[in-house]
């Protein structure tokens, strides 16, 4: 059986990303590799063995293009409402709050944040599957 251990993302200024990641979601780096032409730093917490490796080319001035087959992270948090206050808070512009009740029963409560190049990140309320 496979065990998930990571995605990884592109991104443009390093610095930004992660604060961004370190302010929102509590991630610190795990491990950096440098190498001549690129880095890989890998972030985590202790809420999950999964990582998210950023990939810094270095050198790079333009945006990445996220085309149209990337979709998006998901995190859980304890308290989504909160989280969705927090982050307003702190400038990083969450979309509104959704509950997913396509059934008539809510099955899940989000929102959806965008990091510093753009990439999409759901917050779920961690209840259900979403623990």
């Amino acid at each position: 059986m496979a065990k998930m251990i990571h995605s990884m993302i592109r991104v443009k200024d390093e610095a930004r990303s992660l604060d961004f990641y370190r302010r929102a979601f509590g991630l610190e780096i795990a491990e950096r590799l440098d190498f001549e032409s690129f880095s890989l730093i890998y972030l985590a917490n202790a809420e999950s063995s999964f990582e998210l490796e950023l990939t810094v080319n270095k050198g790079r001035e333009e945006p990445y293009d996220l085309g149209n087959g990337y979709g998006h992270l998901a995190v859980s948090v304890d308290d989504v409402d909160a989280e969705h206050r927090r982050l307003g808070e702190l400038g990083y512009a969450p979309r509104k709050l959704v509950d997913f009740a396509p059934g008539g029963e809510v099955i899940a409560r989000f929102f959806f944040i965008r990091d510093p190049d753009g990439y999409e990140i759901e917050v779920l309320q961690r209840a259900g599957r979403y623990l």
